[in-house]
């Protein structure tokens, strides 16, 4: 959890990191508005979504925009993918002009478009061009290099202690660690004890990532791994509040209604309001899982097309779940409804 400034938890070659939760880097919810909130929140730095060092060559406008960040954010990462050693340099030369704290390689993405072309957890089957590529960065930069990981390609190919060793010794400041294969995607359990091996075998901060869905698996990941932060990424969609420390079963409707509300015009702030409603739809039906009646409200929230309709309609349905509580208050307390 979040500690006092000028104590830092763990140091990024030169930069200090405060706290030991991060939101982790997710394509479609890692941006300005949804980073913004986690790290007021508690999450203790900021990941962009991976970025295609192809379109970041290619001076792409929607790339632009998914690196820009706001000064609260710091330490802030952008983190880039791409197979071509001289592309990922000169991506990363181009977008550390933008002031990064840190530029991270992501080693760990494993759906075909990406893995397929040679990139993401593909880069994991040539720990040599791994190496070439860190050297090279950590040259040719003047902030940390740092990458994220899976255990290998798949159960015959697990070389993730080499992986790491050669990250370190090329030059990465930190080692992000999703504890499964590239072949089981998001399936099966994380590997908890690898990335435990991981920590032991480096000097280099570490961080943990997999199969942390509550407060309780936070300490729990800490305990059996000695990792230096936890990242945190499916659990933490809808459910900022896990880095504060409480689970959704401890905050109120009235908090989530409100955060609902925030990070609707934040949206809309920063992607104009057709985008942004659209772009909201997929954080609003993960905030409203769970509470009663939500199923009928979600598919009405969805297909909202004006933000004034969307905010009427959540009003509605937080006033009328309001009233139930309060009914059910009454005949509990022996009062005639």
């Amino acid at each position: 959890m979040p500690v006092a400034p000028g104590c830092p938890t763990f140091w990024v070659s030169n930069i200090p990191v405060h706290g030991d939760v991060i939101l982790s880097p997710m394509a479609g919810f890692s941006d300005k508005p949804y980073r913004l909130i986690c790290r007021e929140y508690g999450s203790a730095m900021s990941y962009t979504e991976f970025v295609s060092v192809q379109a970041i060559n290619n001076g792409n406008e929607r790339t632009w925009q998914m690196l820009a960040f706001d000064p609260s954010e710091r330490p802030m990462t952008f983190q880039i993918f791409g197979a071509d050693e001289t592309a990922i340099e000169a991506a990363a030369r181009r977008i550390e002009q933008l002031g990064p704290d840190i530029i991270d390689i992501n080693m760990g993405c494993s759906v075909p478009k990406v893995s397929g072309k040679g990139a993401g957890a593909a880069l994991l089957r040539d720990p040599a061009k791994i190496g070439r590529i860190f050297k090279r960065l950590s040259q040719a930069l003047s902030v940390p290099v740092t990458g994220k990981i899976r255990l290998g390609w798949d159960e015959d190919s697990l070389n993730y202690l080499e992986v790491a060793k050669v990250l370190e010794d090329n030059g990465a400041s930190l080692i992000a660690v999703h504890g499964r294969t590239k072949a089981q995607a998001y399936t099966g359990t994380a590997n908890w004890d690898a990335i435990a091996q991981i920590k032991q075998a480096v000097r280099i901060p570490v961080i943990g990532n997999g199969d942390v869905a509550c407060v309780a698996d936070i300490e729990r990941m800490k305990r059996q791994t000695g990792c230096d932060a936890v990242m945190i990424a499916r659990a933490a969609i809808g459910n900022p509040w896990i880095f504060q420390g409480k689970d959704l079963d401890q905050v109120s409707l009235a908090e989530k209604a409100s955060l609902i509300y925030r990070h609707l015009q934040l949206m809309l702030d920063f992607y104009g309001r057709e985008r942004g409603l659209v772009l909201f739809r997929k954080h609003v039906v993960k905030y409203v899982r769970g509470l009663a009646h939500s199923a009928e409200v979600k598919t009405r929230l969805i297909t909202c097309t004006q933000p004034e309709e969307f905010i009427a309609l959540m009003n509605e349905y937080e006033t009328g779940m309001h009233a139930r509580q309060a009914r059910r208050q009454s005949v509990w307390a022996g009062v005639p409804v």
